[in-house]
């Protein structure tokens, strides 16, 4: 065995004639029982024609054979655990000769664990205010505000317009809407619309032009200057809900506005401490990385980076954007995500071995809650769930994620905990 660099390992494996002549003359017998050769019987072919005319054939199926079963043999008798797809190369196979190939395979690498228990990390137990609490509710009170329609009068700064526009030049396509909400002199509304609508009442209409900065959500508008017909259908008020016990009965299981606070004000603090565990955990990572030095895999790495990539796609669908319509040069987004890549996977082995040396897994109680928990966003049944998870090994991706965040958590729990500055 020799060990070219990191993980990347190589075998050169000789397989004895006894062997080699042995599987030719089976894959040879079995070709003669099969073929039909003119002036022969189906199975009567002289031997020696079959194995002239199918040399190619034979010996395609002889290295399909050997090459597998030497190459396993050979791992084994290493002790090697294979990475990947072992690439096969320098085949040597002529007749009444030993076959003799060489394997260049990575192997998942071997490590020490250093010392991981009291890791120092920046942790300060997130707190909530009273303002906190008010401003959450100001949010609910906002989201619940009806949008009431004024006696005809002229837009002002904080009113509602409703408005129906449609371009007029600057865009390939037309761009029309029948019922947009704007808000006179608001940050989010551009200032072109505050310009030219202040002071322009309902059934009035106004041409002006709008330029859009170059990173504009929409691709149509974005770096364009575009006239548009605006022409104004009502100007509206916001009415926010009081706030009193009936705004808090109104929006669920409370009685009282002080339940709602308190509520609030919980939901806050478990985001607080959810985001606050969630960094120190990243700390905590980055400095186990940091400690242990190890060789990773291109297969590990490569396979980072997909599901990175895929994570990414998925991410985009939900916002719309069709992933078919991204193309991605393999090449560049490896390069540029390889670092990363690398980090994430050592993370993930040195996860593993803290939690196979503190016994850590996942309790069947566990994996099946999340299974469940999959089920319902799946709107199916769970039986279905699970059999579709078992069959493309979701179950044991789910029990792998379990171990991994309860071993997280525990690596947390006796972590050296020191305040922010």
């Amino acid at each position: 065995m020799a060990l070219v660099e990191g993980c990347k390992h190589s075998l050169e494996i000789t397989v004895p004639v006894a062997d080699v002549e042995q599987e030719t003359a089976r894959v040879a017998a079995k070709i003669q029982a099969k073929v039909r050769l003119p002036g022969f019987r189906p199975g009567k072919a002289p031997m020696n024609l079959v194995k002239t005319r199918f040399a190619s054939d034979i010996r395609q199926e002889v290295l399909e054979a050997l090459v597998p079963r030497f190459l396993q043999a050979a791992v084994e008798k290493e002790r090697l655990q294979l990475v990947g797809r072992p690439d096969v190369a320098d085949v040597h196979f002529h007749s009444g000769e030993p076959l003799r190939f060489k394997a260049n395979f990575e192997v998942a690498p071997t490590f020490e664990l250093g010392e991981y228990r009291g890791v120092t990390i920046t942790y300060t137990e997130p707190e909530v205010t009273d303002a906190d609490v008010d401003a959450r509710i100001e949010q609910i009170r906002d989201q619940k505000a009806e949008y009431i329609n004024e006696d005809p009068r002229p837009l002002a700064d904080g009113d509602y317009a409703v408005v129906s526009l449609e371009s007029l030049a600057g865009v390939d396509e037309k761009v029309s809407q029948d019922e947009l909400m704007l808000k006179i002199g608001d940050q989010a509304t551009m200032a072109a619309f505050t310009e030219n609508l202040r002071g322009v009442g309902p059934e009035e209409s106004r041409e002006f032009e709008v330029t859009y900065p170059a990173d504009y959500e929409r691709e149509n508008l974005a770096g364009r200057t575009v006239k548009f017909k605006v022409v104004v259908k009502a100007v509206r008020k916001k009415e926010l809900p009081e706030l009193n016990d009936e705004f808090a009965k109104d929006l669920g299981d409370f009685q009282t506005l002080e339940e709602l606070k308190n509520t609030v004000r919980t939901t806050i603090l478990r985001e607080r401490e959810y985001r606050a565990k969630e960094d120190a955990k990243h700390q905590l990572l980055d400095k186990l990385v940091d400690a242990h030095e190890f060789p990773v895999p291109d297969a590990y790495i490569d396979r980072q980076i997909q599901v990175n990539v895929e994570n990414q796609l998925r991410a985009l669908a939900g916002q719309g954007v069709d992933p078919k319509s991204i193309q991605l040069d393999w090449q560049k987004v490896r390069e540029s995500q390889k670092d990363r890549a690398t980090r994430d996977v050592k993370a993930s082995l040195i996860l593993d071995k803290i939690g196979e040396r503190e016994a850590v897994g996942a309790t069947q109680e566990e994996v099946d809650r999340e299974v469940q928990r999959v089920a319902r966003q799946a709107r199916e049944a769970v039986a279905i769930t699970r059999a579709r998870l078992q069959k493309d090994g979701g179950i044991a991706r789910i029990a792998g994620h379990i171990r991994t965040e309860k071993t997280l958590n525990l690596l947390f729990e006796q972590a050296r905990k020191e305040a922010g500055k």
